[in-house]
């Protein structure tokens, strides 16, 4: 079978890549820092300067996500994660927002790692379209993030 131009490997995109950048130095600069306290509040800072970085309804977004977040589950850490702010338990992802400009998408996205308690059955959401954080919107975030640290 001959290959044509239409499916040939175009390789990463250009945000793909700048990703994996991000990803690359935020692991560099976590081996970097002291005590596990001052890691944890390193990263709490990055995830907050990054989401200021964020224009828009991204950026109101991302702060209502975070404020949800790190109220449901105080076990939970805030970190960066390919340059997303994401939270982990354990010190592995649990969940993460990716804004709509990240990837030049229509929305942003809460996304859950399988690590997520979310299992129902045989077949169930790990990511989730957000276009505006309502009180309804937070509440089912809250359950979500609950149930996901189980």
């Amino acid at each position: 079978m001959s290959s044509t131009k239409s499916d040939a490997y175009e390789g990463f995109t250009a945000e793909e890549r700048a990703a994996m950048k991000e990803h690359a130095q935020e692991r560099k600069a976590a081996a970097r820092r002291g005590s596990p306290a001052d890691k944890a509040a390193q990263a709490e800072r990055d995830v907050l300067g990054k989401i200021a970085e964020m224009e828009g309804s991204d950026r109101v977004m991302a702060e209502r996500v975070h404020a949800v977040v790190m109220a449901a589950s105080p076990a939970l850490t805030a970190r960066l994660w390919y340059g997303m702010p994401a939270y982990a338990l354990d010190g592995k992802v649990l969940c993460f927002f990716q804004s709509a400009a990240k990837f030049k998408a229509r929305y942003a996205t809460l996304g859950f790692s399988d690590r997520a308690n979310l299992d129902d059955g045989t077949m169930w959401a790990a990511g989730f379209a957000l276009t505006d954080v309502t009180p309804q919107v937070e509440a089912r975030i809250a359950a979500l993030v609950q149930q996901a640290v189980r």
